[in-house]
C-alpha cells in the first residue's frame, strides 16, 4: 500500500512506497539528493551509493524531471527539512521516463507559461494557489452549510438576460436562442422563498473585452440569497464569512502560504468587524486625495484602490446611487436616489471581492424597473411571480472566488487563481 507524503509523519522508522514524479535532482559524488511530489507535498529522498544496488543508483542517475516512479525507503525525522522529514531511498522502480521537460526550474515568460498550464500546475507556487483556492472553497461552504444555507444548482444555460444580452455568451438551444449564465442570482431569489436561505457555487460567464488584472472571461461565484433579511443583516452576514474564511487559511495553510511569501500579518487584521462608508463619503474622500470624481458615477480600479489605501481590512462602500446599479436593487426608503446595497473592497488594490444588496420585494415597483430598464416581463414572468405570492423582505450577495483567491494569495494576476484560465485572448489549453 502506498503512503502519502503529507502522512510520512505517521511513518518515522519505518519503510514505506510512494507513488511520486520527480520535481528536481541534485547529486555530490556518491550521494544523490531527489526532491519528490505526490500531490499532497514535498520530501527529499536521499540515495547513499554505497547503500543501494547499482541498478538503483543507476536509475537515479538517469532520472528526469518528472519522471514518474515508486519509491521505496525509511522516513526519518530532519529539522533541516522544509517539511521536517527525509527518505532515505532503498528501491526504485521508473513508470516512466519523462521527454525533456518544457518548463524549467528558471524565470520563463507569461504567455510561455500560460501555453504549458497543464503542465504549470505543477509548479511548487501554482500547487500552492489551488490548495488555498481548494481551502476557501471547503471553508465558504462548511461556514455556509453551518449558518443553515441549502446548496441550490441554477441553470448555466438560461434564455435570457434581465441586465441585457451585451456581454453575454450566445448559443442556441436547439430553435430558440440561449445564453451563457452571468449569474445564479435571480435562480437563488426563487429557491429563497422556497427554502430560506440558499446559495449557489458555480461558474459565470462574462463576455466583457477586458484585460486587466481583476478580470477573466469565466469565473466561480458563490451566491447567497436569504429571505426575511434586510441590508445590514446582509453586510453582518458577508463580514462574518469572510473573516471565517481568512482565519481558516491562515490555520490551514501555513506552508502555501510561506511558498506564495504571502505577509500573513496583513491577513491578521480581517477579524469580521469592517468598516463601512457610504459612496458619497467615498466620493468625498477621492476629491479630498487628487482623484476627481463626479457624483453618479461608478468607481473604477484606480478608485477601489484610493479607497481601500485608507483602511486596512476590507472595506464595505454601500448606498450607491441607484442608476448606476442593477434594476432588483432595492432603494433607500429614506433616499430613493440611492440602493440599500454595497460592495466590499479588498485592501491592497485587489478591488470588489463581493457585491449586494437588500432586493426589492414590492411587485408594483419591480414591475415599474422592469419598464424602465425596458426589459421582458413575458421572458422573467417567473421572476415577477415571487413578489406576487408571498413577497417578502429579502437580500443576497456574490463573492468572486478568483479575485478572493488572488487577494488571499497576494498573487499579481486572477490568471494564476484558476486551474485553466479564460481571458480575452485565451482558449488554451
Amino acid at each position: 500500500m502506498l503512503t502519502h507524503i503529507n502522512k510520512v509523519a505517521d511513518h518515522v522508522g519505518e519503510s514505506v512506497r510512494l507513488g511520486a514524479w520527480l520535481y528536481n535532482k541534485r547529486s555530490s559524488g556518491k550521494i544523490q539528493f531527489l526532491q519528490l511530489r505526490d500531490g499532497t507535498g514535498y520530501i527529499q529522498g536521499v540515495l547513499l551509493k554505497k547503500q543501494v544496488s547499482p541498478e538503483v543508483w543507476e536509475q537515479a542517475t538517469n532520472l528526469t524531471q518528472e519522471s514518474s516512479l515508486y519509491v521505496e525507503g525509511t522516513i526519518r525525522a530532519d529539522d533541516r527539512a522544509p517539511s521536517g522529514f527525509e527518505m532515505d531511498v532503498t528501491g526504485i522502480e521508473v513508470i516512466q521516463q519523462a521527454d525533456e521537460y518544457p518548463i524549467s526550474l528558471k524565470e520563463h515568460g507569461v504567455e510561455f507559461l500560460m501555453d504549458q498550464r497543464h503542465l504549470w500546475i505543477r509548479s511548487r507556487r501554482q500547487a500552492a494557489i489551488l490548495r488555498v483556492r481548494s481551502e476557501i472553497i471547503s471553508a465558504i461552504q462548511n461556514w455556509l452549510n453551518g449558518e443553515g444555507f441549502t446548496l441550490v444548482d441554477p441553470p448555466v444555460l438560461t434564455p435570457s438576460s434581465c441586465e441585457g444580452t451585451t456581454n453575454l455568451f450566445h448559443t442556441k438551444y436547439f430553435d430558440e436562442d440561449a445564453y451563457l449564465t452571468q449569474s445564479g442570482q435571480l435562480y437563488m431569489e426563487a429557491a429563497a422563498m422556497a427554502l430560506g436561505r440558499v446559495y449557489s457555487f458555480g461558474p459565470t460567464f462574462r463576455a466583457e473585452k477586458s484585460k486587466t488584472r481583476r478580470h477573466l472571461i469565466e469565473f466561480w461565484m458563490i451566491e447567497p440569497e436569504m429571505a426575511f433579511v434586510e441590508h445590514e443583516e446582509s453586510l453582518r452576514i458577508q463580514e462574518s464569512m469572510l473573516a471565517h474564511v481568512v482565519r481558516h487559511v491562515l490555520d490551514h495553510c501555513k506552508s502555501e502560504l510561506a511558498i506564495l511569501e504571502r505577509d500573513t500579518s496583513k491577513l491578521e487584521k480581517v477579524t469580521g468587524s469592517f468598516p463601512r462608508i457610504t459612496y458619497d463619503e467615498a466620493v468625498e474622500l477621492l476629491n479630498r486625495e487628487g482623484m476627481e470624481f463626479t457624483w453618479g458615477e461608478d468607481f473604477g480600479a484606480p478608485h477601489e484602490t484610493k479607497i481601500a489605501e485608507s483602511f486596512d481590512q476590507p472595506v464595505f462602500i454601500t448606498h450607491y446611487p441607484t442608476e448606476i446599479k442593477a434594476f432588483y436593487m432595492k432603494p433607500d426608503p429614506k433616499r430613493p436616489e440611492v440602493a440599500l446595497c454595497a460592495d466590499l473592497i479588498a485592501p491592497e488594490g485587489y478591488g470588489e471581492i463581493i457585491g449586494g444588496s437588500q432586493r426589492i420585494d414590492d411587485p408594483s415597483l419591480m414591475s415599474e424597473r422592469f419598464d424602465e430598464h425596458q426589459l421582458s416581463q413575458d421572458d422573467y414572468a417567473w421572476y415577477l411571480d415571487l413578489r406576487k405570492y408571498g413577497t417578502v423582505p429579502h437580500s443576497g450577495f456574490g463573492l468572486g472566488l478568483e479575485r478572493t483567491v488572488a487577494w488571499i494569495c497576494g498573487l499579481d494576476h486572477v490568471r494564476e487563481t484558476i486551474p485553466f484560465p479564460r481571458m480575452l485572448n485565451r482558449l488554451y489549453p
